[in-house]
């Protein structure tokens, strides 16, 4: 069903802050005609004026901070010094790029029989970015600086209870000098996705969101033969081994399932911990999750905001009743404070099997599963036996022991004694349900372009015929 009407609504208050009609089709088609100009213009464009471009997005990204920040915090409620983070980190992978990204696009050569050969990156085209609200501006930057650097033009369909950011981003990137609707804001409902997928002036395809929503859209663009990169849903392990440092990884631990109250794909949600730590471990884990202050998102001392809508508290209540009533303890946590605002007690619970709904389901919202395990290969057993693979933590003295588990963790990041996040320097994508393709690093840069080879005769190898494959 066509969405009416596209709300901005304070989850901690629950006010309605401002209301958007959504595009018609005739103003979707006039943007993309725009957005289709603009693209390729661009991608004539030198590589080295388009990463000054990136350069004033940073610079605009930091000047305005404040404003920004102040923006993700009323839209979806992450507490204000994380929010300003985000804005931080969105300015540093523009910046990132700029500076790295154009010798990572420069011409390869290749020895051949050529006289010549080489490879060379050339842009795809225009890029449909369907994007969610956790990160409402780090996920678009994620994506938008390498996808703009290597000469593509971007069009953005975010989260409907975050328009405000998006139309936000749009003005970055038009202050920034970029060509009129390079990077263009569409607001619109689910509803309009799959024309915009089916459109010829659509080339390719990221989403980040739910495994669901993700399988039901690559299979559209599949239909139309347009790549895609897929980030999808995570259950990311925490593995605490025996020789750890617990009172490390327990401080840890808090961060890494608690950032962002929880809302992230690649927080840590299952805490898989050797038997002889649990319980030091879960001690130390539901002591520092019960004293972060939660509230206000505005002040500055609160660690936990509102979940970002109604409808994922009731999910996580769910999800926690089921658990308990199938043998999980709540250790700290686990209620619903009185007042206003979608709010919910960061909780942590062990005696928690893998089967239970707080381990075998993403939980997105502040609950922790501790799970025991009896050795470190049963810890990788526990960790595996999922359908998401997106990252993983690995807590233990033993670095050499470590090496050797790696490549036995199925995802698509492993940090050892430390806590997953995405770094513009290093790829970052999953396995499995939890999506595929990468975003960031030279992998993400090259993402969405065309790969091609340049071959120049004459040929001088004989064995080189011009009909082999």
């Amino acid at each position: 069903m066509p969405v009416r009407q596209i709300n901005s609504i304070n989850p901690a208050t629950e006010e309605v802050l401002a209301r958007f009609d959504p595009y018609s089709p005739v103003a979707i088609d006039a943007a993309l005609e725009r957005a289709s100009t603009a693209a390729r213009q661009w991608r004539s464009t030198p590589v080295a004026v388009r990463a000054e471009h990136l350069k004033q997005a940073a610079a605009f990204l930091r000047a305005d901070r404040d404003r920004l920040a102040s923006l993700i915090t009323e839209e979806m409620g992450k507490p204000i010094a994380e929010a300003e983070a985000e804005v931080d980190k969105s300015a540093w992978c523009c910046e990132y790029y700029a500076t790295e990204g154009p010798e990572l696009l420069a011409r390869q050569p290749v020895a051949t029989a050529a006289t010549r050969s080489h490879i060379a990156f050339d842009p795809l085209g225009l890029v449909l970015a369907v994007m969610p609200w956790n990160f409402p501006l780090w996920q678009v930057f994620r994506f938008a600086p390498p996808a703009l650097l290597a000469g593509n033009g971007a069009v953005l369909k975010h989260a409907s209870n975050v328009p405000r950011c998006a139309l936000a981003i749009a003005d970055i990137w038009d202050r920034a000098g970029c060509p009129p609707g390079l990077f263009t804001t569409l607001l619109a409902g689910p509803d309009a996705v799959p024309g915009l997928i089916a459109d010829h002036r659509i080339h390719a395809l990221t989403l980040t969101g739910s495994t669901e929503v993700g399988a039901t859209v690559a299979a559209m663009a599949a239909h139309h033969l347009k790549p895609q990169v897929l980030e999808l849903g995570g259950s990311d392990p925490f593995i605490v081994l025996a020789d750890a440092d617990v009172s490390a990884a327990a401080a840890a631990a808090v961060t890494a399932r608690m950032l962002n109250t929880g809302q992230s794909c690649i927080s840590a949600k299952r805490f898989i911990v050797e038997d002889a730590v649990v319980e030091e471990f879960t001690e130390a884990f539901a002591a520092g999750t019960a004293a972060l202050a939660v509230g206000n998102p505005f002040h500055r001392d609160v660690r936990i905001g509102p979940l970002a809508r109604s409808s994922l508290r009731t999910d996580l209540i769910g999800q926690v009743q089921r658990s308990t009533a199938a043998g999980a303890r709540v250790v700290t946590g686990g209620t619903v404070p009185d007042g206003p605002g979608y709010f919910y007690l960061p909780a942590v619970l062990d005696h928690v099997t893998p089967a239970m709904a707080v381990a075998a389901e993403e939980t997105f919202g502040p609950v922790a599963a501790v799970i025991t395990a009896k050795n470190p290969a049963h810890a990788i057993e526990i960790a595996n036996a999922t359908e998401f693979g997106l990252g993983a933590a690995l807590w233990t003295t033993d670095l050499d022991h470590a090496d050797r588990l790696v490549p036995s963790i199925d995802a698509g990041a492993v940090f050892i004694n430390g806590i997953v996040s995405s770094d513009p320097r290093l790829p970052f994508g999953g396995i499995k349900r939890s999506g595929y393709g990468r975003e960031l690093g030279a992998f993400g840069l090259r993402q969405f372009t065309n790969v091609k080879s340049v071959w120049v005769g004459p040929a001088h190898d004989e064995q080189t015929h011009p009909l082999s494959e």
